[in-house]
């Protein structure tokens, strides 16, 4: 995700912060030391900081459970409006999904009984109205804080954890598809009705999470189907096969001469026996162009570790590297090693056009 960097590693999944939480804790601290002071504001930041802690303890909840059924986190990523667990795919079966969904809020529930039962904090209702007041008591406020977590989480609200639920629930009768652009029309519907409670109610957190619900379910919408549709076809059917490719040695002049007499917006980079060797990007040599002091070979800037298929590769597995970060194409190789063919995301998309006309003649 950009604007995010990385704190440290904990059980297997990268930690990252969105530059923009820092500007969550300067209001924060700022508004806390106008009403209460320094001591107020260090008191207000740390009771944040908890809070957010509770936030990661609810993805890696998410991410300790999808580990159970082969399913890797990468990253976790904390943002103003909560965190993101970013898992390798979503389980398919209702049964996974529902268990991945609701292992988050269940980890909030344990820690809101700890709070409750072990340090006696008091957090009636009332108080989750009132979260921001510091004479209602530090765990009180962060038991509250978690309830309100669960309760939250498990409206059916796609992609949050109760829409995740609702979706299993009606995948079973109407198969995954159907079942999540459903799902996915019952979470804009409810991001309207966040961000009118967010405009009326003058929460600007509210509006971001009305927003990010909203686009986040039409995206998962989109890809859900996506992946449906390119299940059983072969990596062969969207390849790319009439492309310029470039070589290691060639000169950074080379590469961006083959940019303006070419369409590409990725080239191959083909060493012996034209076994691929990387990919170098429109982005990347925009960059180099105007670098100083300047690259001189495309092998100084061409991207390495390109993932690569088969022929008869699934163009479902080639969807998902292409869905990893910094992917920009997955090489399609021969038996032999040799490099065949590419495939990108934009030439998915052209694929998915093109035989959706071929479909309804």
């Amino acid at each position: 995700m950009g604007w995010s960097f990385p704190i440290g590693r904990f059980l297997g999944s990268e930690i990252r912060i969105h530059a923009t939480f820092f500007l969550l804790l300067l209001w924060i601290g700022v508004a806390a030391y106008v009403d209460g002071g320094a001591l107020g504001a260090v008191v207000s930041i740390a009771f944040i900081l908890l809070l957010f802690a509770c936030v990661v303890a609810h993805e890696f909840g998410h991410a300790l459970m999808a580990r159970r059924y082969g399913i890797e986190t990468p990253d976790i990523t904390l943002l103003p409006i909560g965190g993101v667990a970013r898992l390798d795919r979503m389980p398919e079966k209702p049964g996974q999904e529902i268990a991945v969904a609701l292992a988050g809020p269940a980890v909030n529930l344990v820690i809101w009984a700890v709070l409750v039962f072990v340090f006696r904090a008091e957090t009636p209702m009332a108080e989750l109205e009132n979260i921001d007041d510091p004479g209602i008591g530090f765990l009180g406020r962060l038991a509250a804080v978690n309830l309100f977590l669960v309760l939250f989480n498990m409206l059916p609200s796609f992609p949050m954890d109760g829409g995740r639920v609702f979706r299993a629930l009606l995948s079973i009768p109407l198969g995954r598809v159907r079942a999540t652009e459903v799902a996915a029309r019952t979470g804009q519907l409810m991001a309207f009705v966040f961000g009118f409670l967010g405009l009326i109610g003058g929460s600007p957190i509210l509006l971001l999470i009305a927003f990010f619900v909203f686009i986040a379910a039409t995206a998962e919408s989109s890809d859900v189907a996506l992946r449906d549709m390119v299940r059983d076809v072969p990596a062969r059917a969207a390849m790319i096969t009439s492309f310029e490719a470039l070589a290691p040695g060639d000169s950074l002049q080379a590469a961006a001469s083959s940019l303006l007499r070419t369409t590409q917006a990725e080239f191959p980079v083909l060493g012996a026996n034209r076994t691929l060797a990387g990919f170098l990007t429109r982005d990347a040599i925009f960059r180099a162009v105007s670098a100083e002091p300047r690259p001189q070979h495309v092998s100084e800037v061409m991207q390495t570790g390109i993932p690569t298929v088969s022929l008869g590769a699934p163009l479902l597995d080639v969807l998902s590297q292409l869905n990893q970060p910094g992917v920009p194409a997955v090489g399609v190789i021969g038996r032999d090693g040799a490099f065949l063919g590419y495939i990108s995301r934009e030439n998915i998309g052209e694929w998915v056009v093109v035989s959706g006309q071929r479909r309804r003649r």
